[in-house]
């Protein structure tokens, strides 16, 4: 007899099949695989000792304060300890019990169908500026097509371009001077007829800029500041694109000073929540989430975004995670730019095993090569 404890990051249903498990057994059997660890706060005492029986008689476990059992504070926080397959009955059963616990089985609901993607895409950055925070991805005109080729040829399904540096403190630029330095880039995508190689994503959030890239072929709109421009929505609508919508506290001249959250994880949630809402208002639904690492955050804001990714796939949206060589690396561990590439891989790898779908990156072949490796290690 051979006795191997086997990774949690295993695709279990593959492992399941060539065990030779009969196939309605391979998704049940999986769905007792994944361990979820969900935090409540705030929940009615009530309802903590009813969900702590129901946990029990199925197997999961709620972990309570001490005097919850006789009510000793009228709410309590409290972790859930449980199977996929555990949620899912939780969630049937909570549906008929008081003290909010039918809100509770929704949410519970939501994460038990959480997918996270089989495929991560890569959007390449292409500046059309002269002060990105990188110089390596800033290019103008025939040199901007020649590294869209090369970052086709080296693996990237997205090419996003902009003209305006969202660095800290980045100078403001007009619509005017932002469109002057895309438009010879636009004319030659156009008249090359790259959009047939790739998809294009348009990174900015002025109106005028936007439509002339849809104009120009463009499919995405990628806005740092969240559809806040209900012109902007309206020409997403109407161009039937997918857009981008990042999370940022601030503008970029203020962002970074003093970044503060009363809950980081959640205050982004809550306003991813109303800004779907907002798109869907206008009728856009291809929505991606961008959590904005370094968009008004500090190192923690960083890293607790990162760490509780999969949280917000269940708002059931693609996600879209751009750490590339930002400052967040230099505060683990003090590099210039052009030698944060390591840390950047750390981070994005990271970010894909949590449920990233794209990966915004400078470095596209080092990415395809990573994300490939990667891929191979979970199919084993």
């Amino acid at each position: 007899m051979q006795v191997v404890e086997l990774s949690n990051d295993i695709d279990i249903k593959v492992y399941l099949q060539q065990l030779g498990v009969d196939g309605g057994g391979v998704n049940i059997l999986a769905s007792k695989a994944k361990i979820h660890l969900i935090e409540i706060k705030e929940l009615h005492v009530g309802a903590a000792n009813i969900l702590k029986q129901d946990a029990l008689s199925i197997g999961a476990d709620l972990a309570v304060p001490r005097g919850t059992v006789i009510a000793k504070e009228p709410k309590v926080d409290c972790l859930l300890i449980a199977s996929t397959k555990a949620l899912a009955i939780l969630a049937k059963k909570e549906l008929a019990q008081p003290f909010g616990l039918k809100e509770l089985a929704a949410k519970l609901k939501a994460i038990a169908k959480v997918q996270k993607p089989s495929h991560v895409e890569i959007m390449g950055i292409i500046n059309a500026n002269d002060d990105s925070f990188f110089s390596g991805s800033r290019f103008s005109d025939s040199d901007a097509v020649a590294a869209i080729e090369q970052m086709i040829e080296e693996g990237a399904d997205i090419i996003d371009i902009g003209a305006v540096s969202s660095r800290p403190n980045a100078p403001l630029v007009s619509s005017e001077e932002e469109l002057a330095r895309l438009e010879p880039i636009f004319e030659l995508i156009q008249s090359q007829k790259l959009s047939q190689k790739t998809t294009f994503s348009i990174d900015s959030y002025e109106p005028r800029v936007i439509a002339k890239a849809m104009d120009a072929g463009f499919r995405i709109v990628n806005d740092i500041t969240g559809l806040s421009d209900d012109e902007v929505c309206e020409i997403a609508a109407q161009n039937s694109a997918k857009v981008v919508m990042m999370h940022m506290q601030g503008t970029p001249q203020t962002m970074q000073k003093n970044p503060t959250y009363e809950n980081v994880v959640d205050d982004v949630y809550t306003f991813f929540e109303e800004r779907i809402t907002k798109a869907q208002r206008f009728g856009i639904e291809d929505i991606v989430l961008d959590v904005g690492i370094g968009f008004g955050k500090t190192l923690e804001h960083n890293l607790l975004l990162l760490k509780h990714l999969e949280h917000f796939l269940t708002l059931q949206k693609p996600l879209l995670v751009g750490a590339s060589r930002k400052s967040m690396i230099d505060k683990i561990f003090p590099s210039k730019v052009e030698d944060r590439l390591a840390g950047t891989l750390a981070l994005h790898l990271e970010a894909a095993r949590r449920g990233a779908a794209i990966l915004r990156v400078h470095d596209v072949y080092e990415h395809t090569q990573a994300l490939r490796v990667q891929e191979a290690l979970l199919k084993i």
